[in-house]
This record gives C-alpha cells, structure tokens and sequence, in this order.
C-alpha cells in the first residue's frame, strides 16, 4: 500500500541514503555512487533518470578520477533532459559539468558545441547565461581566441544590465578588462577601467563583500597594467591601496556562512579571499623586484609561499601551483642579484619539478624557465651554455616582452664572446626607438644595451648619451637596479676619459644605491673604480678600505661560484630540447660543464694580477682573441683591468683588448634582470651580470667587474609575465602575471562541501558561481 500511495518512495529513500553516505564523516563516496546507480535497477522515469545521472557525473567529476564515467552519465542526462518540458535547470547544470571535462580532456570543440547550444536556451535563467557565458569565454581565451572571448564577455556585461545584475555587469567588464590587457589593447583598457571605476564606487549591493572584492579585482589589473610597463613609481598608489583592500577583505571574521546575493545572477565571485591574498603577496613582490628592493621581496615571497603551502594541505588548487611557479622566478632572480647562485640554480629546479607535476605550467612557463637557467649561466660565465638557453626561450616564447629581454640578454653574451656579427644581426632587435613606449623598462634597458655596446667599442659620447637616456627614464619610474647600473658605467667611462671628478660623482651614488638593493654586483664593480679613484686623489685610508671590500664581495661571488659549479643541479645548463632530464641530476654531485669547472680551477689557483689600474672582476673563461696572456689576465680573487695610457694625453683609458668580459658582462647583465611576464610572464637594473627578466617584468645588468647581469627584471608573468632590464618585467613577474593570460587566475565553484573547487583543470581566471547547497 505505501509503494502504491507513494509511487517515488523507493526514489526518495536512495536519495536520503546515498546524501547520509555523502555528508558522513569522513564521506563515504564509493557507497553514495553505489546508491544512485541502484536507483536505475527500478527503471525510473526519464525526469528521475535524467537527474539522477547529473547527480553522479556531478560525484565523479568532484570526488574521483573517473572523468569516463562521469563524462558518460551527464551526456545522457544533458541530451535526455532537453526533450523534458520544465527540466531547463538539469540541462543548464549538466552542460555546465559536461563542458568542464570536455575541458579536462582537451575536448575543447565538443565543450564549445555544449555550451553554445545550452546559452541559446539559458534567457530564462539569469545565473546559468552568466555561468555559461563565463565558462564558453574561458575556452576561447585557453585557446588564445581573445576576440571572441572579449567578444561573449560584452553579452554578458550587456545581458546582466538588462536583468538588474550590477555586480555581475562588473565582473564581466573586469575579465573583458583582463583580456584586453593580455593582448595589449591599452586604450580599450583604460576606457573599461574608467567605467569600473565609476560602478565601483556607486556599487551598494548586498552583501557589502562584494564590493570589496570588485575593487580588488579593479586594483589588481591596475597594479599589473603599471607594473607590465616597468612603472614602478607610477604603481605605488594602486598598490597601497590594493594592500588596504585586501587586509580589510580578510579582517572580516565571520562564523556564520556569508549571505548569499540578493540578485540570483550576483552568485559569482572571482577569487576566494584566500587566493586574493596570495596574489596580493605576489604582486608586491613583483614590483619590489622591479624597484631593486631585494630584501622586501624576499619576505613576501617567504609569505606567499607559506600562505600556498598552507593552502594546498586542504585543497590543491591548480592556481596556487601558478602562483608558487611565478614566486620562484621571481625569488630566483633575487638571490642572482644578491650573489647567491647556489641557491638561485636550485630554486630553478624545484621550478622545473613544479612543471612536471602540472605539465600545463611548463606549455606556459617553459620559455620563462630557460631564460632563468640562461641568467644563472651567465652568472656562471657560461657564456655558450647561457646563448644556448635564451635560443631556446625565443623559439618557445611568442611574447614581445619576453623575447625583446632575451634579445638584450643575447646582445650582452655577444658581447663578453666578442661575437660582433652575431651581434650586429641582432641590434636590429633591440632598438630603443622600436620599443613601444609602454614597456618603460625595457626601453630603459635597449638604451642601457646600447650605451654598453658604445663602452666596449670606446665610443665614450656616444655611450654616454645612451646611457643618460637611461637614467632619465629610471628615474622617473624608480628603477634603482637600472640606475646604479648605468651610473657606475657612467662612472666607469669617465675614469677612462681622465674625469676623476666626475666618475666619483656617478660611482659613490651608485655604490649607495647598490648597498640599498643589495646587488653584490654593482658593488663589486663600485668598489673596484672608487679603489682606483682614491688612489689617483692620493687618499690611501679610503683606497685600502674599498680594497677590502673588494676583496670580500670578489672572494664571495668566488666561492658561490664555485659551490654552485659542484651542484648537480647545475647540470640544467645543458638542457635545451626536451622535458626536463631529471634522472640527469640524482647521480654524483660534479660539474656538468667544462667551462665552469676549469673556470673555478683557474680562479682557485689564480694569483692577484698587479699590472692594471682599474679594478674589476675578471671573466671566467678566457677568450682566445680578447684577453692577454693567461699570466696577465685579470683574476676575480683580486680583478684589475689593464690600462694603457695614450701617449697624447695623460689620462686613464681601459685598454679593451684585456678589458675582461665578465666585467661588461656583469655591468649589463644584472641590471636587465626579470617578469612575468608575465607576461607573463612575467620582466630591472643591471650590475655585473646577466641581465636579468622578471619574466614578468625588467632587467639587472652586471658590472664589467664580474658576471655581467643582464634584464632580469623586466615584467610577465605572469608573469612574466610575463616580462626591461633593470628592475622590470621580466621572466616571471607581474606581467607574467598578467601576460600569461588565463594559466594566471583561476576559476573556481564555491559549494558547501568544497569551497574551492576547480571548475577547470586547466587554471582559469574568469569568475565562477556558487552552487552552494547539496549535490542532491
């Protein structure tokens, strides 16, 4: 009697059992899937039928690996669903669910179908259009299709006007915002932000927190649009206030469940507070890299990557390993900057391993990380190996930023080769003029290149000119790598033309600067002309006091070197094609490249050389055409570079024939550090160095003293973003951040049982929805 007075009892009863299993303690999934497919064993109608099979893609999707399976029951229940008058919602929500594991499975053509058809149906149901509409955009800017990404988020701006939707219209505005950042639509970008602006400040929704994080959202492509463009001073006031926002945002305590939106299209949001924090750490970390301040981007890093450890021990997110991957670029090119390249090669292993646990990361991150192993090898004065790795970076790179601070690092390697024709066929490449006026650093950085190129090539005016072009433009946006790069080269050529005065002048300031960083470079470089200015003023007190501290940054970087060259990670040098041979570096700890070992045999067992004036670090391969006599080379254990007076004037002159390599190198290397990216990734100054890229942002430059440095700040990235060369975008830095597009947000669901579950394995950035409640 009660199965016939109650047809759906035998329904209802599995349901209760099969949710009883779900929200146990711990769940018992295995048992809830067992319940739900014992329902098809009464033949239930097709409404039960249909929703049911949403109920278990919907478990599978979440809760197991069984895509299959999953993919198998919400394909029935999408197509059964549509034939069902009144059964809109389960196809809305299973086109959603079906669309994402066409994603996972890199279906993306049957996840499009999915969801164009299902929009055509949604008019009636304000969230599912948005979500949908969110997701099919999500795909097309996967696939780099920005147009008819920016193209879909305009319906969906214009459709949630129409229905009342504030909140949701900004969203949609902000993500199109984003993407036309991504492609460089600086006009349409500054226009869409002035109207958030405005929606912003006369938002009054409910609840109050959603207000707080869509000025999150509009700060943060503030902050990466400046900080894309190397402008770092410029960015200082988008920034503070995003770091006011977000320490309100997680200030509000709350052990209640935050209320749900008043309008049911306004159930989105695009980060979890969580995750805005973690991007906040990583975003101030960016611009400190680019502003030269090495010790602060450290202690945000430590920060951010404690916060995403934390984390990952409840959900493992995909976009944490994003955000982690963009904090190493950027913490590895501060330890080059400060000396540290043991530290600095080992990071940028455990970067590679991140990359193979995602193999995502490595499609988007890959270019980023052989420009750093091309950093670290130039600092290794490896300079075949560090040609190598920046090759490599331009063929997997299709990002302007990032392959102009590969250009300027390649320009400097030439140089310490003395390859002049491969030189000469890449200048063309780094043209100041040709460089678009909003990459501010790595502008900065081509007249940087450029005024270095004039040095080696004894054309002192026409250096100099390059070179205060350089300062002016560090100046304005403080970048304090670039400037104490190109003032201690200034420095450098007035010493050669005779003006003691004047080379004290640009030395001491960049001395001081350098000590503020702190670049290890740049001061070995300083110190090495201000030993030889004090001793041609006849001030032995100060001359022996820089002597000795000299002596103490060359004896360091010496042995880094040398600690460094022993690591089996150092072996990554020789790595161009191919995933990353990790089987390569679990042998014997030995040098995996001849030139670094007989380069720390040679300094080793090298003697200080007393013939020249001019102290710098000297080169750590000899160079058949370039240097003197082996017992005449300069040594990093006490570097001096040979100078020959003209007879027709009594001046110092560096005689570039024994001028060592390394010296140049570092002068222009470190200042042209990372971005970023950015854009991507994610891309600073440059001492004596590699230049270095935030792949999301500038450059460094090295000193001709030592390891030239080259842009490894300039900004992804995202880094990185992707990515000038002083403090700049670079490698992986905010504009890696930025420039690597969707892999740098990701998009996810708040349900009640997993608040932060990915609604897209691929890393997403665009807002997702709340399905708060059960699953059945």
């Amino acid at each position: 009697m009660a199965v016939a007075s109650h047809p759906d009892s035998w329904y209802l009863s599995l349901l209760g059992i099969a949710e009883s299993f779900r929200t146990s303690s711990p769940p018992n999934i295995k048992l809830c899937i067992h319940c739900l497919q014992s329902l098809f064993n009464f033949k239930p109608p097709p409404k039960i039928e249909a929703r049911t099979r949403l109920q278990l893609g919907n478990i599978l999707l979440n809760h197991t690996k069984n895509l299959d399976l999953a993919k198998t029951h919400l394909e029935k229940a999408w197509q059964s669903s549509q034939t069902i008058p009144g059964f809109e919602d389960v196809t809305l929500q299973s086109a959603s669910l079906l669309s994402e594991i066409y994603v996972k499975k890199n279906i993306l053509n049957e996840a499009k179908q999915v969801l164009r058809k299902t929009i055509e149906i949604s008019q009636q149901s304000p969230y599912w259009r948005c979500r949908l509409l969110f997701q099919l955009a999500q795909i097309h800017s996967q696939e780099k299709d920005f147009a008819s990404a920016c193209g879909l988020l305009s319906v969906g701006a214009d459709f949630s006007s129409r229905v009342g939707a504030e909140y949701t219209k900004v969203l949609f505005l902000l993500s199109r915002g984003m993407l036309l950042l991504i492609t460089k639509d600086l006009a349409e970008v500054h226009k869409i932000l002035t109207e958030c602006g405005g929606l912003i400040e006369h938002y009054h929704g409910y609840p109050p927190t959603q207000k707080d994080s869509l000025k999150a959202f509009f700060l943060i492509l503030q902050v990466c649009h400046f900080l894309m463009a190397g402008q770092v001073k410029s960015v200082r006031g988008a920034l503070k206030q995003l770091q006011q926002s977000i320490h309100a945002i997680t200030s509000i305590q709350s052990d209640d469940e935050e209320p749900l939106p008043s309008h049911p299209a306004d159930h989105f949001q695009w980060l979890p507070k969580e995750h805005l924090c973690v991007l906040v750490y990583l975003v101030t970390v960016m611009h400190s890299m680019q502003a030269g301040y090495m010790e602060k981007a450290q202690k945000y890093t430590d920060k951010a990557l404690m916060q995403i450890d934390k984390l990952k021990m409840l959900d493992n997110n995909p976009l944490l390993s994003t955000f982690q991957l963009m904090l190493l670029e950027n913490i590895i090119m501060c330890r080059l900057i400060m000396g540290n390249k043991s530290l600095a090669i080992h990071e940028i292993f455990q970067a590679c391993h991140a990359c193979q646990q995602q193999s995502r990361l490595f499609q988007t991150h890959g270019a980023q990380i052989h420009t750093l192993i091309g950093l670290y090898a130039m600092s290794m004065n490896c300079m075949e190996a560090a040609e190598a790795q920046f090759n490599t970076s331009l063929k997997l790179s299709s990002q302007m930023p990032l392959k102009l601070f590969n250009n300027l690092n390649l320009a400097i390697v030439y140089l310490r080769q003395n390859k002049h024709q491969d030189l000469i066929g890449l200048m063309d490449k780094i043209e100041p003029e040709t460089v678009p006026s909003s990459c501010h650093s790595l502008k900065a950085s081509a007249y940087y290149v450029k005024g270095l190129q004039s040095f080696f090539q004894a054309r002192y005016n026409d250096s100099k000119r390059y070179l205060r072009e350089t300062l002016k433009m560090a100046n304005a946006e403080d970048l304090n790598r670039l400037t104490s790069c190109s003032l201690v080269l200034l420095g450098h050529i007035f010493l050669s033309m005779g003006n003691s005065e004047e080379a004290m002048n640009m030395v001491n300031p960049a001395m001081q600067l350098a000590r503020k960083i702190p670049d290890v470079h740049v001061q070995l470089w300083a110190s090495a002309l201000l030993k030889d200015l004090y001793r041609l003023i006849a001030d032995p007190v100060r001359e022996d006091e820089h002597f000795r501290i000299h002596e103490s940054f060359a004896q360091s970087l010496l042995q880094g070197h040398i600690k460094s060259s022993q690591q089996s990670e150092h072996g990554l040098i020789e790595w161009t094609e191919g995933p990353c041979p990790f089987h390569l570096f679990n042998s014997n700890k030995s040098t995996s490249n001849g030139e670094s070992s007989s380069a720390a045999n040679m300094l080793m067992n090298s003697t200080p050389n007393t013939l020249g004036h001019v102290s710098t670090p000297n080169t750590l391969h000899q160079q058949s055409n370039q240097l003197p006599p082996v017992s005449q080379q300069t040594h990093l254990m006490n570097t001096h570079v040979h100078v020959q007076h003209p007879p027709h004037r009594n001046m110092m002159q560096p005689d570039l024939t024994s001028l060592s390599h390394q010296q140049t190198n570092s002068l222009a290397g470190s200042h042209m550090g990372a971005m970023s990216q950015q854009t991507h990734h994610v891309i600073h100054t440059m001492p004596p160095a590699p230049i270095q890229h935030n792949m999301t942002g500038t450059g460094m430059v090295t000193s001709p003293y030592m390891n030239t440095p080259s842009p490894a700040y300039m900004s992804p990235r995202p880094h990185h973003i992707p990515p000038g060369i002083p403090p700049g975008p670079g490698p992986g830095t905010t504009s890696a951040f930025i420039n690597q597009g969707p892999n740098m947000m990701q998009q996810y669901t708040n349900s009640s049982s997993n608040p932060y579950m990915s609604t897209s394995g691929q890393g997403t950035f665009l807002p997702t929805g709340h399905t708060r409640g059960t699953y059945l």
